[in-house]
C-alpha cells in the first residue's frame, strides 16, 4: 500500500489518502518487495558459481581497443575486441597483467562508467537543482504508515519512506541549498551533511509524528541527474548497459530494475549470435530497444522528480502541488515504475501486422499472465512459468476447439506450416533448442485428448494445455477471452526469450512468422 501525506492546517502533516502501491492493473503480483543490492548480487554469484563461474576480484581494466577493420567487425567468428586487465592482488609467481581478445565487451560499470568514456560517449541531458539525501535506519517511530511506501510533502520539504528487509526503512529526504553547498565553492560538500543532520531534517518533516534512529546503516546525498548515453554500443562489439548509459533519481526505483532490463534484452541476443543461430544484425535492435526506453524512463523521472520535489499547495502557495495532482501521476506511471508497461516499438523482432487476431496481448508487450491447465494430468498452471528466460522462441498456438473435427484439421495442416517452415529452418538438428511449442486448446478438460494434437505441438506430454477450470473450478477459464483470441479460429504467439510478445499471426499467415524469423535469423 502507499501513503500520501500533505502540510496539515494546524502545522505539521496530516495523511490525506491511501492507494494500491502497484496500480499496473495486469500485475501478476500486485505488490513492491525491497531487497538490498548486495542480497540480490549474492543470489546471481551464487547461481554462477553453480554452473563453475566465478567473477575474479580485485581486477581493474587499463586500456581497450577495438579494431577499425569492416570486415573483421562484420565476422562473428572474430576477436576484434583486446582489453587489458591489472590484477591488483596478484598471486605470487603470477603475473599483474592479462591480456583478453574478445568478440564482445559489455561495459555494466556504472555512472562514471570507464567504458563509456574510453569511446567517447556522451551523455546527454541536465543536471536538476534537487538535493535530496538518502539514509537507512531502523526507526522509533509512531508514524502509522512506516511500513508503507509513503510520499510526504511538507513545508520542510518533501520525503519518501521505503519499507526494506525486515524492520528497516529507507528514507529519502529533501535537502536545501543551505544544508549542502559550500559558500566557498558554490558546490555540494557532503562534508557538511551526515546520518545525524539527515534525521533532524527528518523530524522536522515528519512533525507533529516523531521518527528516531541510534543507528545507520548507510547514508549518502545526491543531486538528481536526468541523462542518456548518446549511444549504447560501438559497432554491435562494445556495450553499455545500466547506469552505464542512464542516470535518473533512484526514488521511483528504476536504477537495478532497469539496468537488469537491460542487460536481459541484450544477453539474449548475443547467445543468439554467439552460438550461430542469428544474424549480427539482431544486437543492432539492443540500442533501438533499450535507449528509447530510457528516454521514456527520463522523461517520466523529470517528471516525478519534479511533483515530488517541488512545494506542496497550501493556502500560502496556490501554485504548489496539490494531493490530487501527484496521486494521479503516481497511478498514471504505475504500469512504468512496476516494468509492465514497458513497450517496445516495431523492428526486427517485433511485427505489429495482425496485432487484431489477439488485441489484448500486445505486441513488444510483455506475454500477460493467465491460468490454464494441463491436458495430461488436469493441473493448473500460469502461463508465464511456462515460458522461462532459457534463450528459447516460445510458440504459443492457440489451437482452438480441437474437439471439432474441423479445427483439428486445420491445425494439422498448420504443424505441416510450422514444420515446413521456421521450426526446421531454422532450429537446425535439434529445433528443440531453439523453439519451445506449446498448445492451448479453447474446449473443455473433457473433451481434449493432447495425443491428438500433431507431435511437432506435443514435443512432450506437458505441452499441451487447456483454456479451462481446475477440477474444482476454482482457477484457469477464460484465456482466450482474457487475450482477444478467437476461440474457435485461434491463433500462433511466438514470445521473444525475454518474454516478449514478438508476433502474432492468423493460421493463413503463417508465412509472416517465416518472413519474422527470417528478419533476423540464420537458416
Amino acid at each position: 500500500m502507499a501513503a500520501f501525506y500533505n502540510p496539515s492546517p494546524d502545522g505539521g502533516i496530516m495523511r490525506t489518502g491511501r492507494a494500491a502501491d502497484v496500480t499496473a492493473p495486469t500485475a501478476r503480483y500486485p505488490f513492491e518487495v525491497t531487497l538490498h543490492q548486495g542480497a540480490i548480487e549474492n543470489i546471481f554469484l551464487d547461481s554462477m558459481a553453480s554452473m563453475g563461474v566465478q567473477v575474479e576480484r580485485p581486477i581493474v581494466p587499463t586500456s581497450i581497443q577495438l579494431s577499425a577493420d569492416k570486415a573483421e567487425l562484420k565476422d562473428p567468428h572474430s576477436y576484434p575486441a583486446k582489453v587489458v586487465l591489472k590484477h591488483l592482488a596478484p598471486e605470487e609467481g603470477h603475473p599483474d597483467t592479462e591480456v583478453v581478445n574478445a568478440k564482445f565487451v559489455i561495459g555494466a560499470d556504472g555512472a562514471h562508467s570507464w567504458v563509456r568514456k574510453s569511446f567517447d560517449i556522451s551523455m546527454e541531458g541536465e543536471q536538476t537543482n534537487y538535493i535530496w539525501g538518502v539514509v537507512d535506519i531502523v526507526p522509533e517511530t509512531d508514524f502509522p504508515d512506516v511500513r508503507n511506501r509513503c510520499a510526504i510533502h511538507s513545508t520542510n520539504g518533501s520525503c519518501m519512506i521505503v519499507p526494506r528487509e525486515g524492520d528497516k526503512i529507507r528514507l529519502y529526504l529533501q535537502l536545501t541549498d543551505s544544508d549542502v553547498i559550500s559558500p566557498e565553492t558554490g558546490r555540494v560538500d557532503k562534508n557538511r551533511m551526515g546520518p545525524e543532520k539527515l534525521m533532524q531534517v527528518a523530524k522536522k518533516t515528519f512533525y507533529p509524528y516523531t521518527m528516531h534512529a541510534d543507528k545507520f546503516d548507510w547514508w549518502t546525498i545526491y543531486i538528481i541527474g536526468q541523462r542518456v548515453a548518446s549511444q549504447f554500443s560501438v559497432n554491435e562489439r562494445i556495450f553499455i548497459a545500466g547506469d552505464a548509459c542512464h542516470t535518473h533519481s533512484p526514488k521511483a526505483g528504476q536504477g537495478m530494475n532497469a539496468s537488469m532490463n537491460d542487460t536481459h534484452n541484450l544477453i539474449w541476443k548475443l547467445s543468439h549470435v554467439l552460438r550461430g543461430w542469428a544474424d549480427m544484425s539482431l544486437l543492432k535492435t539492443y540500442e533501438f530497444e533499450r535507449r528509447r526506453y530510457a528516454q521514456d524512463l527520463i522523461a517520466f523521472d523529470r517528471k516525478f522528480s519534479a511533483l515530488f520535489s517541488d512545494k506542496p499547495r497550501t493556502s500560502e502557495n496556490e501554485g504548489g502541488v496539490s494531493h490530487e495532482e501527484f496521486l494521479q501521476a503516481f497511478q498514471t506511471f504505475g504500469a512504468f515504475t512496476s516494468g509492465i508497461g514497458i513497450h517496445y516499438a516495431p523492428s526486427a523482432v517485433v511485427n505489429t501486422t495482425h496485432q487484431a487476431h489477439a488485441p489484448a496481448l500486445v505486441i513488444g508487450q510483455r506475454m500477460l499472465p493467465h491460468v490454464f491447465v494441463r491436458t495430461a494430468d488436469g493441473r493448473p498452471f500460469e502461463v508465464q512459468d511456462l515460458l522461462p528466460a532459457d534463450t528459447r522462441f516460445k510458440v504459443l498456438v492457440f489451437a482452438g476447439d480441437t474437439s471439432d473435427a474441423a479445427q483439428l484439421a486445420r491445425v494439422r495442416r498448420l504443424a505441416e506450416d510450422i514444420e515446413g517452415g521456421f521450426y526446421r529452418r531454422f532450429g537446425g538438428q535439434d529445433p528443440s533448442k531453439v523453439f519451445d511449442v506449446l498448445a492451448l486448446c479453447s474446449a473443455s478438460k473433457e473433451k481434449v485428448n493432447y495425443t491428438d494434437l500433431p507431435s511437432v505441438f506435443r514435443a512432450h506430454w506437458s505441452k499441451v494445455l487447456v483454456d479451462d477450470t481446475d477440477m474444482f473450478s476454482r482457477i484457469g477459464g477464460g484465456g482466450y477471452d482474457a487475450y482477444g483470441i478467437d476461440k474457435q479460429k485461434g491463433a500462433v504467439v511466438v514470445v521473444r526469450p525475454d518474454g516478449y510478445i514478438g508476433v502474432v499471426a492468423p493460421y493463413e499467415s503463417i508465412k509472416d512468422v517465416d518472413d519474422y524469423f527470417a528478419g533476423f535469423m540464420k537458416a
